[in-house]
């Protein structure tokens, strides 16, 4: 299943949201499922690696884990839906509503799959906090030029962000599967029977040499 967002959202209402976030974390669900405690904690290849946000320039050009991608994207999506229920309410913007759980302190797949439950319970109950009738014109500064984001664009932001780190997702899944495929009894006899075959290409090659 691949997640997208409607491409018109005039007209979403809460119960849109609702199915979008449940849609949206449905996907990231199935994309761990054949994963194992250590792909959790494996450190992908990543050359492009840029986290301006970083607390450190150490940790700027960090690979990201797949923990790590988790505790992210639920973090964001969890302050989006924070400050879309208080713009709903005409709450006058006051600044950022974040708290993302440390990812040096995730190891088990068993703790990426509660956060995603945890997440999911916080979100749905966050649009319990709506009015029946959500206030039109308070909004969230965003991008210079623009007019703001209502409440349903502020919570739509938080899917969209989720959903643009999912080709993240399965890439580092897909090299943390590799690397168990090339540690086991088969990529270990793999790697045997290559090197055998490089030198007795080598010995062939000095003997037809000599």
């Amino acid at each position: 299943m691949t997640f997208t967002l409607p491409a018109d959202t005039t007209g979403l209402t809460r119960g849109d949201l609702r199915r979008l976030t449940n849609a949206s974390l449905n996907q990231v669900q199935l994309l761990l499922r054949g994963c194992v405690d250590s792909d959790v904690t494996f450190v992908p290849s990543d050359p492009d690696a840029n986290d301006p946000s970083a607390v450190s320039a150490d940790e700027s050009q960090l690979a990201w884990t797949l923990g790590h991608l988790i505790m992210h994207v639920t973090a964001s999506a969890e302050e989006a839906a924070a400050l879309a229920a208080e713009l709903a309410r005409g709450v006058a913007y006051h600044g950022r509503s974040r708290r993302e759980v440390p990812w040096e302190s995730v190891t088990t797949l068993a703790q990426c799959r509660s956060r995603l439950d945890e997440s999911r319970r916080m979100r749905c109950g966050s649009l319990e906090m709506w009015p029946d009738h959500p206030d039109p014109d308070t909004r969230r500064p965003w991008q210079e030029g623009t007019p703001g984001l209502g409440a349903i664009q502020c919570f739509l932001v938080g899917l969209q962000h989720e959903a643009d780190h999912v080709a993240q997702l399965r890439e580092v899944i897909r090299q943390a599967r590799t690397y168990r495929r090339q540690q086991n009894w088969l990529g270990r006899w793999q790697r045997r029977r290559a090197t055998r075959r490089a030198r007795r290409s080598s010995g062939s090659g000095v003997a037809s040499a000599a």
